[in-house]
């Protein structure tokens, strides 16, 4: 590359921190030098100076300086990854649903989506297990957190990509989560609504209520309750980081486990009760790339279903 050059999100891209972005596209670029770059406006987004941190929509167009290829090739252009059998295997068991245009899995708890500093065994890294029969690598169209478990859907060609992708975004999916919560919410149904930012440094990031922040909006009900718990069901209404686990601690009821936003209210006291954080992508109903809509529901966690079976919750 001897000029500057415009290089365009891919789908599979979408929402992807704009340093991760870099990172994957060029990993011997250092993030010093990036930051300088940002705050030099040599790279821009859609022709906007923007930080390090932010997220990325598909078909927006970054600029790349020659300076980036210094550094690196793109990674795209590198070696296609090779995972060993039992990587594949075990990927492969993650499968709900498999057809010519998408893969439905339930992902784990404790499973990074992407890599990040010292995440080195994530999903993406995975996902060459995932081609059959020899296809296309499948796509990353939305995440979930690393300790979040349930429902996540991967594109088998670019196409299918981007129609996941335009459904993602434009709110044409249907994503509902259940979760265990200290405490029982009064009402026990609504919407919490609030303004979300991000603050903190790398690695220490978490969401806070400001009024300078982007709207937020999550509409909760309680299933059933026993013991001071209460089994939610929660569909975000917008999709900001980490936004069920704030809004469940901005009522008082913090999601158990979860000691980031919930603090020590979070820890359960009753035996049985894992510490682990109980958050779950129960199910997404999609407009499928090939017509009609697709619904698809993950059974819960080992954990999770140990807590039900505890509290006499009735799935």
């Amino acid at each position: 590359m001897t000029a500057m050059e415009t290089i365009t999100v891919e789908p599979d891209e979408a929402d992807l921190r704009l340093d991760r972005w870099f990172r994957r596209r060029f990993p011997a670029l250092k993030h010093g030098q990036l930051e300088r770059l940002l705050r030099t406006g040599q790279v821009r987004v859609d022709g906007r100076r923007v930080k390090s941190g932010y997220r990325l929509s598909a078909g927006e167009a970054i600029r790349v300086p020659p300076v980036v290829a210094s550094a690196d090739q793109p990674a795209a252009s590198a070696a296609p990854v090779v995972i060993n059998d039992q990587d594949r295997d075990w990927v492969r068991s993650l499968v709900l649903h498999r057809d010519d245009d998408l893969i439905a899995i339930d992902k784990p708890p404790g499973l990074a989506v992407q890599g990040g500093t010292g995440t080195y065994r994530h999903l993406d890294g995975l996902l060459d297990g995932l081609r059959f029969d020899g296809g296309d690598r499948p796509r990353l169209v939305h995440r979930l957190d690393k300790d979040t478990s349930g429902v996540l859907l991967l594109a088998r060609s670019v196409t299918a990509a981007a129609r996941l992708a335009g459904a993602f975004r434009d709110k044409a999916a249907r994503k509902l989560y259940w979760a265990l919560a200290a405490g029982v919410p009064e009402p026990q149904e609504g919407v919490i609504e609030s303004a979300l930012v991000k603050a903190g440094g790398v690695g220490r990031e978490r969401m806070q209520v400001a009024e300078t922040g982007r709207v937020a909006a999550t509409r909760y009900q309680v299933r059933a309750a026993a013991a001071g718990f209460a089994w939610l069901e929660m569909l975000p209404v917008t999709g900001r980081t980490h936004q069920l686990r704030v809004h469940a601690a901005q009522i008082g009821t913090p999601i158990v486990g979860d000691r980031k936003y919930g603090g020590t209210r979070a820890v359960p006291v009753r035996p049985g009760i894992a510490a682990k954080l109980h958050l779950h992508a129960r199910e997404i109903t999609v407009p499928h790339p090939a017509g009609g809509q697709f619904r698809i529901v993950a059974p819960l966690p080992p954990h999770m279903r140990e807590s039900w079976r505890v509290l006499g919750f009735d799935t």
